[in-house]
Protein backbone atom coordinates (compact mmCIF):
# COMPACT_ATOMS: atom_id res chain seq x y z
CA UNK A 1 0.00 0.00 0.00
CA UNK A 2 1.39 3.07 -0.73
CA UNK A 3 1.52 6.31 1.32
CA UNK A 4 -1.14 8.91 1.00
CA UNK A 5 -0.15 12.20 -0.49
CA UNK A 6 0.46 14.71 1.63
CA UNK A 7 -2.76 18.04 1.52
CA UNK A 8 -3.08 20.72 3.49
CA UNK A 9 -5.99 19.86 5.35
CA UNK A 10 -6.75 18.05 8.11
CA UNK A 11 -8.99 14.91 8.61
CA UNK A 12 -9.87 13.33 12.05
CA UNK A 13 -9.99 9.63 12.52
CA UNK A 14 -12.09 8.57 15.82
CA UNK A 15 -9.12 5.10 16.48
CA UNK A 16 -7.22 3.01 13.66
CA UNK A 17 -4.70 0.69 13.09
CA UNK A 18 -3.02 1.39 16.66
CA UNK A 19 -6.38 1.26 18.55
CA UNK A 20 -6.96 -2.43 16.88
CA UNK A 21 -3.41 -3.16 18.37
CA UNK A 22 -4.21 -1.74 21.80
CA UNK A 23 -7.90 -3.52 21.68
CA UNK A 24 -5.90 -6.97 20.61
CA UNK A 25 -3.22 -5.96 23.83
CA UNK A 26 -6.18 -5.77 26.53
CA UNK A 27 -7.81 -9.04 25.04
CA UNK A 28 -4.51 -11.09 25.16
CA UNK A 29 -4.25 -11.78 21.72
CA UNK A 30 -1.76 -12.05 19.13
CA UNK A 31 -0.83 -9.40 17.85
CA UNK A 32 1.09 -10.84 13.64
CA UNK A 33 4.72 -9.11 12.77
CA UNK A 34 3.00 -7.27 9.78
CA UNK A 35 0.12 -5.51 11.78
CA UNK A 36 2.76 -4.01 14.19
CA UNK A 37 4.49 -3.29 10.90
CA UNK A 38 1.77 -1.81 9.09
CA UNK A 39 1.27 0.83 12.25
CA UNK A 40 4.46 1.58 12.36
CA UNK A 41 4.80 2.45 8.20
CA UNK A 42 0.90 3.42 7.25
CA UNK A 43 1.05 6.45 9.97
CA UNK A 44 -1.56 9.09 10.82
CA UNK A 45 -0.15 12.72 11.14
CA UNK A 46 2.53 12.44 14.06
CA UNK A 47 0.07 14.77 16.37
CA UNK A 48 -2.86 12.45 17.55
CA UNK A 49 -5.56 13.65 21.19
CA UNK A 50 -6.44 10.65 23.15
CA UNK A 51 -9.40 11.35 25.74
CA UNK A 52 -9.14 10.30 28.99
CA UNK A 53 -11.75 8.67 30.79
CA UNK A 54 -14.30 10.74 31.77
CA UNK A 55 -15.80 10.69 35.37
CA UNK A 56 -19.42 10.76 33.55
CA UNK A 57 -19.02 7.41 32.13
CA UNK A 58 -21.63 4.90 32.78
CA UNK A 59 -22.29 1.62 31.00
CA UNK A 60 -24.65 1.21 28.50
CA UNK A 61 -25.68 -1.04 25.54
CA UNK A 62 -22.87 0.72 23.67
CA UNK A 63 -20.23 1.16 26.23
CA UNK A 64 -19.49 -1.91 28.08
CA UNK A 65 -16.37 -1.53 29.86
CA UNK A 66 -15.85 -1.05 33.28
CA UNK A 67 -14.49 2.13 34.59
CA UNK A 68 -11.37 1.02 35.73
CA UNK A 69 -11.01 -0.54 31.97
CA UNK A 70 -11.73 2.42 30.61
CA UNK A 71 -8.32 3.53 32.19
CA UNK A 72 -6.45 0.69 31.42
CA UNK A 73 -7.55 1.19 27.74
CA UNK A 74 -6.17 4.64 27.56
CA UNK A 75 -3.35 3.79 29.32
CA UNK A 76 -2.51 0.98 26.60
CA UNK A 77 -3.48 3.39 23.75
CA UNK A 78 -1.26 6.52 24.98
CA UNK A 79 1.88 3.89 25.68
CA UNK A 80 1.12 2.27 22.11
CA UNK A 81 1.14 5.49 20.10
CA UNK A 82 4.01 6.99 22.25
CA UNK A 83 5.80 3.85 21.28
CA UNK A 84 5.26 4.53 17.68
CA UNK A 85 6.84 7.56 18.24
CA UNK A 86 3.62 9.65 18.08
CA UNK A 87 3.29 13.17 19.70
CA UNK A 88 0.24 12.46 21.92
CA UNK A 89 -1.72 15.38 23.31
CA UNK A 90 -4.58 14.15 26.12
CA UNK A 91 -8.00 16.23 25.53
CA UNK A 92 -8.64 18.33 28.82
CA UNK A 93 -11.39 17.09 30.39
CA UNK A 94 -13.68 20.08 29.72
CA UNK A 95 -17.13 20.92 27.92
CA UNK A 96 -16.90 19.77 24.26
CA UNK A 97 -16.64 22.90 22.60
CA UNK A 98 -14.04 23.78 24.85
CA UNK A 99 -11.80 20.39 23.83
CA UNK A 100 -12.64 21.53 20.23
CA UNK A 101 -11.04 24.61 20.82
CA UNK A 102 -8.40 22.68 22.10
CA UNK A 103 -7.52 20.55 19.39
CA UNK A 104 -8.02 23.44 16.44
CA UNK A 105 -5.50 25.44 18.76
CA UNK A 106 -2.77 22.21 18.89
CA UNK A 107 -3.44 22.28 15.24
CA UNK A 108 -3.00 25.94 14.37
CA UNK A 109 -6.40 26.51 12.64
Amino acid sequence: MSPLPQINTYTLFDCGLPDTIGYLKLSELSISKQMMLDAEQLRYSDKIFITPPLDIYINDSERTQTFQQTFDTYNVMLELYNKLGYQTASLPLTAVNERAAYILSKLEI
